[in-house]
């Protein structure tokens, strides 16, 4: 098994070049289309309900996912530079001030992969300090409209919230907070329904979700491989790539067939004994946002250390905070899930409790937080105090101005010299 495992060392899954050439791919005929065709098309968070769009046909990007691109090609510097440099704060949640720089310097010809286009339609949850604001001034730049989804905190909180959520979830997030983020929703129907000429379509949406809930579960099983596999089959990279270009398409007939595939090359890896690096001997989490301009980070502790990455909360959330059973009334389905996202991602108890559990079952030796705002200690102490070392990386994951790898990479050694004494 060793000889293999090694030789499997320098392979990656077949799935992920497939996952990153359609993304691009499909990228550059959302922009023919936007500047050839006109189609409308809407820009996006990740907190809201990317299937209203696919039952109206209107492509979508996501801004986590073009931040997180901006950030790979280390370009985010020059917008956040330039948004200072026009007389925005530096406190706007990078995220998106990165599509807004985008947007402003429309004229760019490098930005990467050819730039944004303009929108017919912003919509986002509204949940940082000021990011509001920052969405109305896209909105503004693009001359669209801005629909804004509200959710109310949270009243009730239900212990290991995950094991029941995915049934019981009107219970679980409450009911005055799923209406109310029903009433956004309807507001982003209408607003729709304006810009195709198209009325909405409720058994289409239905029939979505349920591709939704099989894409899912499909990552479900994945997290489970991985959890109980001797050694790590996949690379915490590939389990981001496959995950989440899956996810930024998810109910369409591409990405459950990618979801598909994805699962079963894992499946058979681990079945066969294949790791993703043979030498594996402690086991690391990574709580936070994916560190989009430098994923070779997760594998740079292999050879020195014997540290691999193995979990991250996006496989994880896939499964634990997407499904959301019941499609009697589709429209409120989707509303339990974004009720809850803000809470169980970035809030404690809701985290740290679920990051414990989570990183236990991936048998992590010791973790490392990133960009958790004030989640950060909660999730810190939780862990330390469940047995699990956790370090905080002081560095903000899109911003390549802020990225100093040899100190990064310094600090990471000394945590697992000193505390998994490796």
């Amino acid at each position: 098994m060793s000889d293999r495992a090694a030789a499997s060392d320098r392979v990656q899954l077949a799935a992920t070049p497939l996952a990153q050439a359609y993304q691009r791919e499909w990228f550059q005929e959302l922009r023919r289309r936007v500047f050839e065709e006109g189609v409308p098309y809407a820009l996006t968070n990740a907190t809201t309900p990317h299937e209203v769009f696919d039952v109206f046909d209107m492509p979508y990007v996501t801004n986590e996912w073009w931040s997180g691109l901006v950030a790979a090609k280390r370009a985010s510097g020059r917008y956040l530079d330039m948004l200072e440099e026009r007389g925005f704060h530096d406190g706007l949640p990078h995220y998106g001030a990165i599509a807004l720089g985008t947007l402003l310097d429309g004229e760019n010809p490098d930005a990467p992969w050819g730039g944004l286009p303009r929108p017919a339609i912003l919509c986002a949850r509204t949940v940082e300090q000021g990011s509001e604001r920052q969405w109305s001034l896209m909105a503004e730049a693009c001359g669209a409209p801005f629909v804004p989804v509200e959710v109310p905190g949270s009243s009730v909180l239900y212990p290991r919230w995950w094991e029941i959520a995915r049934q019981s979830w009107e219970d679980v997030f409450e009911t005055h907070r799923i209406d109310r983020v029903v009433g956004c929703f309807r507001d982003l129907v209408r607003e729709c329904e304006r810009i195709t000429g198209r009325e909405f379509d409720e058994e289409r949406l239905r029939e979505i979700l349920g591709r939704v809930f099989e894409q899912e579960e499909c990552f479900d099983e994945v997290r489970a491989i991985v959890c109980e596999a001797p050694k790590l089959p996949v690379r915490l990279s590939e389990q981001l790539t496959n995950t989440m270009t899956a996810q930024w398409h998810r109910g369409s007939d591409w990405a459950l067939a990618h979801a598909r595939r994805f699962r079963d090359e894992v499946r058979e890896r681990a079945a066969t004994g294949i790791a993703a690096f043979p030498g594996e001997r402690f086991r690391l989490g990574w709580v936070g946002v994916g560190l989009w301009q430098n994923t070779d980070f997760y594998r740079a502790f292999e050879e020195s250390h014997g540290a691999v990455f193995v979990r991250s909360m996006y496989m994880s959330i896939a499964a634990d905070g997407y499904l959301r059973y019941g499609l009697r009334d589709p429209l409120r389905s989707l509303a339990g899930r974004y009720a809850s996202f803000n809470e169980t991602l970035h809030v404690a108890p809701w985290l740290p409790e679920w990051t414990v559990w989570d990183c236990r079952r991936h048998r992590c030796d010791g973790v490392v937080i990133v960009n958790l705002g004030s989640a950060v200690k909660f999730t810190q102490q939780a862990l330390e105090a469940a047995g699990i070392p956790a370090l905080v990386l002081d560095t903000d994951a899109v911003d390549t101005r802020a990225w100093d790898d040899s100190a990064m990479h310094g600090v990471v050694e000394e945590f697992l010299e000193t505390r998994l004494g490796a």
